[in-house]
């Protein structure tokens, strides 16, 4: 039976009239009534017929390029350097490989609005979509993902991961480019172990994100292999025991938040507060780690001498730190050229469609030897 336009105002509990300004874009309408409509579009997979039908299929040299935070460097870096691959010049044929044009959809790291961009992109019929850093870890979530996942790859649309891993259920996947995050947090971590740091903080990012558990994960297995344990510290300050095992010892200190510079200042605090004598403290990610740079001077304590710090990605400021950030160099700009490649369709997919790519260690003035 064909889904009708009064079908959805039905779902959607508006008027046919709201149904049509929103998918055509032609008028304002409340935020919270164009995405009811939109997902009433998407549960019952309405189609545009017509006219309208044919203005959707002009439209197929889109392509979507989802990001979290287009302000972070870490994400903008990935979206630039997959658009030079995407829009660049073509035959104006309209297939894959021809010009096409990449549109920059930021979630502000909303579920909702992941999947909401990607409803929009399957009603403008995109010729591919990326999805850029960190997944949520939410059975619902990855659960509806991979269902509208499914319905664009069914429509021709060649879908993209890049930073993240492959869903649960991956099979509409063109391919998955993972950052190796486990192997760079721990190998971050031994590093300050084969200094001579036993209390070490680390400023963790959100608990719910992919990119933070694998990060953390690897820095909790250096701990363990160097026989070392840890305490997890909440924003209120309680410590609790954290992790499949035994950090009872209270030897290491973990605070989450969000992946911004006020959070690494403010988990900091918080950890000189709840540990004096820490050493050393990892952050999320470089931008986490000038917050944590700023909080260790604001007590009056000097990088590395009193303490070091550290962070993850290698963004571009990294280097212009006072001192150098030592981080985990993640290659962003290749990885975006490659997704972007992918989703044209100029570069053949990895075996098997995933591949991991390495974390380098880059060690530089803001580590050192703790104090006697």
């Amino acid at each position: 039976m064909t889904v009708t336009l009064a079908d959805v105002a039905a779902r959607a509990r508006v008027s046919p009239a709201t149904v049509s300004r929103v998918l055509n874009g032609n008028y304002p309408v409340a935020t919270s009534t164009r995405e009811r409509v939109l997902r009433a579009v998407d549960d019952l997979d309405y189609v545009l017929n017509g006219p309208a039908s044919s203005l959707a299929a002009a439209t197929s040299d889109l392509v979507g390029i989802l990001v979290n935070d287009i302000a972070d460097p870490f994400f903008g870096i990935m979206a630039g350097a997959a658009q030079t691959q995407i829009g660049g010049p073509g035959d104006g044929s309209g297939r894959a490989g021809g010009e096409k044009l990449a549109v920059i959809c930021n979630t502000g790291g909303s579920p909702e609005r992941e999947l909401t961009y990607l409803t929009l992109l399957q009603r403008q019929r995109a010729a591919a979509v990326v999805l850029t850093g960190g997944a949520v870890e939410n059975p619902a979530h990855q659960a509806a993902m991979s269902a509208k996942l499914t319905k664009l790859a069914d429509a021709g649309t060649r879908i993209v991961f890049c930073g993240r891993p492959p869903l649960p259920e991956g099979d509409a996947l063109v391919a998955a480019l993972a950052f190796d995050n486990r192997g760079g947090g721990r190998r971050l971590t031994e590093h300050l172990i084969s200094l001579g740091h036993r209390r070490i903080g680390y400023v963790a990012g959100p608990p719910e994100r992919t990119t933070t558990r694998h990060r953390l994960e690897g820095h909790r297995e250096a701990l363990r292999a160097a026989g070392i344990d840890a305490v997890q510290v909440d924003a209120g300050g309680e410590a609790s025991v954290s992790g499949d095992q035994d950090f009872g010892d209270q030897d290491r200190l973990t605070v989450h938040g969000p992946y911004d510079r006020r959070s690494g200042y403010e988990a900091t605090l918080e950890l000189l507060r709840r540990a004096p004598d820490v050493t050393a403290i990892v952050a999320a990610n470089d931008t986490v780690a000038l917050g944590a740079c700023a909080a260790v001077r604001d007590q009056g304590m000097r990088i590395p001498q009193d303490i070091s710090v550290a962070g993850f990605d290698d963004l571009p400021f990294s280097v212009d730190a006072v001192p150098a950030l030592t981080t985990v160099r993640l290659p962003l700009f290749e990885a975006g050229a490659r997704a972007g490649r992918l989703a044209m369709g100029k570069e053949n997919p990895p075996p098997g469609g995933i591949a991991t790519i390495a974390a380098e260690l880059m060690i530089r003035g803001s580590t050192a030897a703790p104090r006697g």
